[in-house]
């Protein structure tokens, strides 16, 4: 009796061990990935994969033309991405049910229906199609809005000439007479410069000052290498933290003298 006890103990704790390793790990959303706050998720699913980019195209069904087929329509603007993966046993129109009565009580108006498995909705310019594949599901939301034009035309005119030519007459930067004073409509111009630099921090640049035949040679010379000091300083102060002026750390990194190499 006694072996016969210790045998069933010995079995009990080993299978025990067994069913606690053969258990799954509970699954969680992947990294960085949240819900829309836009509509829910389904009750035990979780996120695969999600992406989301401030300016993006994506293709949706709008509709159906006559003889039924899809009418599919490219809009651009902010873009959401998720890759779902529902609990066991759910189906197609289960999903698909139940996101678009979400929808629907949420005051999105149905735009495209293909039931069991593709739907699309709006609520002014947001768009929103869901795709229901059963054990997971895609969403993807899109706000319809322009896109931040980031590059001036004047920025990439002034760079092609200056990688072309290897230099570029800038107008429209102007002086206090006979003083080396930068007045203030000069501000938008040498903002364009600005920018081109710092879009570009491969190209370093000397700065040269020209006058017209108005004076002495030798007075236009000291006043254009004036000018053009005032100029480098300006356009120095814009481009050259390289840090966060806000923290400790940052105005350290930016306390320093830097040996620049012009090609």
């Amino acid at each position: 009796m006694k072996l016969t006890s210790r045998i069933f103990l010995l079995c009990a704790v080993t299978c025990f061990a067994l069913i606690l390793v053969g258990q799954d790990e509970p699954r969680t959303d992947a990294a960085g990935c949240k819900d829309s706050p836009l509509i829910g998720r389904m009750p035990g699913s979780v996120i695969n994969s999600c992406d989301h980019k401030e300016f993006q195209q994506a293709e949706m069904p709008v509709g159906k033309d006559a003889d039924g087929g899809m009418i599919n329509k490219t809009f651009e603007g902010e873009f959401h991405y998720w890759d779902m993966a529902t609990r066991d046993g759910m189906s197609e129109i289960q999903i698909y049910r139940n996101f678009e009565t979400a929808l629907k009580k949420g005051g999105f108006t149905i735009a495209y229906e293909d039931s069991p498995n593709t739907l699309t909705a709006h609520q002014g310019d947001t768009w929103y199609m869901l795709e229901s594949k059963g054990s997971y599901y895609y969403q993807t939301i899109l706000i319809v809005k322009e896109m931040k034009q980031e590059v001036s035309p004047a920025v990439a005119a002034m760079t092609d000439e200056l990688n072309k030519a290897g230099h570029i007459a800038v107008y429209g930067i102007h002086f206090q007479p006979g003083d080396a004073l930068i007045m203030p409509d000069s501000m938008h111009v040498l903002g364009e410069v600005a920018k081109m630099l710092q879009q570009n921090p491969e190209i370093n640049v000397s700065v040269e000052g020209h006058t017209d035949n108005v004076g002495s040679p030798a007075s236009n010379q000291e006043l254009s290498e004036v000018r053009a000091q005032t100029v480098m300083a300006w356009l120095a102060s814009q481009n050259k933290a390289v840090a966060d002026n806000s923290t400790e750390e940052g105005r350290a990194k930016n306390r320093r003298v830097e040996l620049v190499k012009v090609k």
